[in-house]
């Protein structure tokens, strides 16, 4: 029996603070910090107890050590009680949690570079930041009150205090909505650019009860995405740049890329939802870089802005979560195969979108190539299907890696050699 296991997915939700409620989100992250800073040198000093520990109970094991109750009223660390008297049990906890992190990361990766495992020859030692920017963790019913989905209610540090406000939450995503995400703990996030919560939820997707069809996507240069839908019946020279360089352009460039990335997965899992599809089809082009254009030319720059490996990865991401699958195929002449089965495409003179056949036909160079790929994932598709159904004595043979669309026009007998002919046309 297979588990699927679960998906965790986080949607920022806007809070709208007064000004006084800023100084007190202000003062909750300080003190959440402090203490954070203070427990990573206790859970670091005591690692070797620590370290072996499952998760259940390091947490109450490093409470030993620093939070004094009556049944533990001898602590090692009774200074940490002294300096943040008050403070809720729950953000502690989180505190720690956070604290075992830091140093349980550092502990490895400082092994792996004594053992020899490093980037570069010359690589320093990993280094232990007790200075993290973290922020706090909220625990339902202790840390927050959650009034419908206008308000909630945090509590926060006033300086001397720990008090309940109430905050409006101006925007969220649609997470939320689906009776089947269960919401975690979220993070109140707060500096001088942000104040939102990062909320985490636990997605179980239900399985899909899909057509037999795909939505085959080809990520391009002429066009961002192209979509198909197809059922299947059967620095400078010789110099380094200065740390820092341009790095308020490349990360408002990143952050558009990440913004069209987005909105170009959403919409293909869109259609696929439309569609009902069973799989969304992807080219494989991991590791595949551009040869053509001259160096420093328009073409290459084109291809280095090319959102293909983020847009796959977005709609993987968002189509999991509706209990969708992904299937990547080889790239190789999808495009450059005509799908009717005519042979070798050559891109107009005057548009390079557009591919004229052999036969004279002008066609979609993008949508040419998407419904090649649409061909090849039905028949990965069918192949793992068939070979399930067979037993180990009769494997199935393997999916025709390079099909057009036109080999699910012909019978099971002819694919292997049309797909074969193509291939010979093209070498």
């Amino acid at each position: 029996m297979i588990i699927r296991q679960p998906i965790i997915r986080t949607d920022k939700w806007s809070l709208t603070p007064t000004a006084e409620q800023r100084l007190l989100f202000a003062e909750t992250v300080k003190a959440y910090r402090r203490l954070c800073r203070h427990l990573v040198g206790v859970i670091f000093t005591h690692w070797s107890e620590l370290g072996t520990l499952r998760s259940q109970k390091v947490i109450p094991a490093v409470e030993r050590l620093v939070h004094q109750t009556s049944q533990n009223p001898d602590v090692k660390y009774p200074g940490i009680d002294q300096a943040f008297h008050k403070f809720p049990s729950y953000y502690r906890r989180a505190a720690i949690a956070f604290a075992v992190g830091q140093v349980s990361s550092f502990v490895t990766r400082y092994q792996k570079w004594q053992s020899g495992i490093r980037n570069r020859r010359d690589a320093k030692p990993p280094t232990l930041n007790a200075n993290a920017g973290c922020y706090p963790s909220l625990y339902k019913g202790q840390c927050y009150k959650l009034h419908g989905y206008e308000q909630i209610e945090i509590k926060v540090f006033t300086g001397s205090d720990w008090v309940w406000t109430t905050v409006q939450v101006s925007g969220l995503r649609e997470r939320h909505t689906v009776d089947s995400n269960k919401l975690l703990s979220p993070s109140l996030v707060f500096n001088q650019q942000a104040c939102h919560l990062s909320v985490p939820f636990e997605c179980h997707p239900e399985k899909r009860q899909a057509n037999t069809n795909v939505v085959a996507v080809d990520l391009g240069i002429n066009t961002t995405a192209t979509v198909s839908v197809r059922a299947s019946k059967t620095m400078g020279k010789g110099g380094n740049l200065h740390k820092g360089f341009c790095s308020n352009t490349y990360r408002k460039c990143r952050h558009i890329n990440q913004q069209i990335a987005h909105i170009v997965s959403k919409r293909i899992v869109v259609i696929a939802k439309q569609f009902n599809a069973e799989a969304i089809v992807f080219e494989n082009l991991k590791g595949w870089k551009a040869t053509g254009g001259r160096k420093r030319s328009n073409l290459r720059q084109r291809f280095h802005g090319w959102l293909k490996a983020m847009i796959r990865d977005y709609t993987e991401m968002k189509w999991q979560e509706v209990g969708g699958q992904t299937v990547d195929v080889i790239a190789a002449y999808t495009s450059k195969l005509a799908y009717d089965g005519s042979g070798v495409v050559r891109r107009d003179s005057t548009n390079y979108a557009l591919a004229k056949f052999t036969s004279g036909k002008r066609y979609n160079a993008d949508l040419n190539g998407s419904q090649n790929i649409a061909a090849r994932g039905i028949l990965k598709l069918t192949c793992r299907k068939d070979s399930e159904e067979r037993s180990s004595k009769r494997p199935g043979r393997s999916p025709k890696s390079w099909a057009c669309l036109c080999d699910l026009w012909t019978p099971n007998s002819q694919v292997s050699t049309d797909t074969t002919t193509s291939r010979q046309q093209v070498v």
